[in-house]
């Protein structure tokens, strides 16, 4: 056993009889979050009593009986890879178990190849002092869902276990309101619609997504409305039912009308070249608008709106009829 981890034990009992293993020793163990529990499980680090020396090695979704003991090998707090960094923030709601961010575009949600600081997680780590779930991992500390470096807006972040927990249920679920404003090239028609496809890794690019036949991927599912005409373009607002990856950027360019300004799934099209080195509009036009979610410990409906950024008010201005 390495230094440091601690041995915790756990018997089924009649109440938790017929449940995922993942399940029971949740409401066994009220310290440690179900989530925990299922990267435990899946880390080897929970084994089965067998009797007689003994033991194996379950998965989560095994269903348990009464009598079955489990120990729970538990690693000792690791040290946080990312730093601190004292990056300012627009911090739009905060309280003891999450904090909802209004991200600028450029910014980085966590460190990854390439970016191994200056990233938003590196800014929580300093505004939070650390308080920060640890669910997502040493690298992803609160991070519950993302929004790419050049999109701006709302994303929430998870303090406590125990809301990273039960705001990826709200997520899995599809129970989250977002909504994006995005200025895309030409005018959609229909004006209002719903795209439901599938979405996975392009063939041709691997860093790509792509619309793919049903089955494969990922369900993705965007609806969206036309909100301005513009010249050669349109202000549209997606709202997402899924949440999959550059979703609004993938199934707007498989709609036909994709993100001015977008370098992975847009071209740029004639005329739009001077306009946007003029602005040094250098990213996707799209803004997550709106966040709404319930809050996983108070159970309050929470709802918050964010202003489109200033470079996305510059490029409407002057895309004008």
């Amino acid at each position: 056993m390495g230094s440091g981890v601690s041995i915790i034990e756990a018997t089924i009992g009649e109440a938790q009889a017929g449940m995922r293993l993942d399940k029971a020793l949740a409401e066994l163990i009220p310290d440690l979050s179900r989530e925990r529990l299922k990267a435990l499980i899946v880390e080897g680090q929970v084994t089965e009593d067998l009797g007689k020396g003994g033991a194996r090695s379950p998965n989560p979704s095994m269903k348990v009986a009464a009598g079955q003991a489990f120990a729970i090998a538990l690693p000792p707090p690791v040290e946080a890879e990312a730093v601190a960094q004292d990056i300012p923030l627009v911090v739009v709601y905060e309280d003891a178990d999450l904090i909802v961010i209004d991200k600028p575009a450029g910014l980085v949600v966590h460190p990854a190849a390439g970016n191994l600081d200056g990233t938003l997680v590196n800014a929580l780590l300093h505004h939070c002092q650390g308080q920060l779930s640890g669910i997502g991992g040493v690298a992803r500390p609160g991070i519950v869902h993302r929004i790419d470096k050049d999109t701006s807006g709302l994303l929430v972040v998870a303090k406590s276990d125990r809301a990273h927990e039960g705001l990826a249920q709200q997520f899995k679920a599809h129970s989250i309101d977002r909504l994006y404003a995005a200025i895309v090239y030409g005018v959609p028609q229909p004006a209002t619609g719903t795209i439901d496809t599938w979405i996975g890794r392009s063939d041709a690019d691997r860093k790509k997504m792509a619309v793919h036949r049903e089955g494969r991927g990922k369900h993705a599912v965007t609806h969206y409305r036309t909100m301005e005409r513009l010249r050669g373009a349109a202000m549209v607002e997606c709202r997402l039912e899924t949440g999959r990856t550059h979703q609004v950027r993938v199934h707007m360019a498989h709609l036909g009308h994709p993100l001015i300004g977008d370098p992975v799934y847009g071209r740029e099209r004639k005329g739009f070249k001077s306009i946007l080195e003029t602005l040094g509009f250098e990213r996707q036009a799209l803004h997550a608008k709106r966040l709404g979610f319930i809050h996983p410990l108070t159970g309050e409906a929470l709802s918050f709106d964010s202003k489109l950024p200033v470079d996305m008010q510059e490029l409407l201005s002057e895309l004008h009829v």
